[in-house]
């Protein structure tokens, strides 16, 4: 089952599955714990990372503290690339958010893997593009929607990519606080949880700790629009 998530990642994406394995046989597995951080914002960037399982934020942090979450990756995603196109410090700091495990491959090792199969760049960039594509929504939501439409987008795209359908409705394991789900919609905490008090109150969803359960997807997809 792993190794079928992992070859859903954009790196292995219509590679030949003897050269995918042979690939991932060269990168090297590790365990990480929530709050454990990967790599810090200006650190020099090296290596990329594929999840096999578990949840990683990628966040930047201002000058004067504050933090914005820019994407909660999970299993079948990767991070990291970006440095393989444009090498240069890291962008922002990867922190475990769910005890995880990943593979990790030195940039050096990729760009002689791809000096032979040249294809696979082509799907990283497709994977480099699909990220600012999203980026660019993320931009268009904060001038255009109001922080509830925020909130509703944000948990349809946690759900499409954590959910799991139960029999009330999707219940969506986000492992996030309610400071990170804040940071994520680009909030304070206060609103967001003001936005989620009132889903609740009108039975679009019902909260459980690091996870919520969407109750009626149809209203919150009106309520992001």
């Amino acid at each position: 089952m792993e190794d079928d998530v992992v070859l859903s990642a954009p790196l292995f994406v219509n590679m030949d599955p003897e050269a995918a394995r042979a690939l991932i046989a060269s990168m090297s597995p590790i365990e990480v714990s929530r709050g454990d951080v990967l790599f810090h914002e200006g650190e020099r960037a090296d290596r990329l990372f594929v999840i096999t399982s578990g949840k990683i934020k990628l966040g930047r942090r201002s000058s004067d503290g504050r933090e914005n979450l820019l994407s909660v990756q999970g299993p079948g995603e990767m991070f990291g690339e970006l440095s393989l196109f444009d090498p240069g410090p890291r962008t922002a700091t990867a922190t475990v958010v769910a005890d995880a495990r990943l593979l990790e491959l030195a940039h050096s090792a990729l760009i002689a893997w791809l000096e032979t199969n040249p294809t696979v760049a082509l799907h990283l960039l497709k994977a480099l593009a699909h990220r600012l594509r999203r980026t660019n929504e993320a931009l268009a939501d904060l001038v255009f929607s109001d922080i509830p439409g925020r909130v509703a987008k944000a948990l349809l795209d946690l759900a499409t990519r954590f959910g799991e359908t139960v029999d009330e409705g999707i219940r969506v394991a986000h492992d996030l606080t309610q400071e990170e789900l804040a940071q994520l919609v680009g909030a304070s905490r206060e609103t967001v949880n003001k936005a989620l008090a009132d889903f609740a109150a009108r039975g679009w969803v019902r909260r459980e700790g690091r996870a919520v359960v969407l109750l009626d997807v149809d209203r919150l997809e009106r309520r992001a629009r």
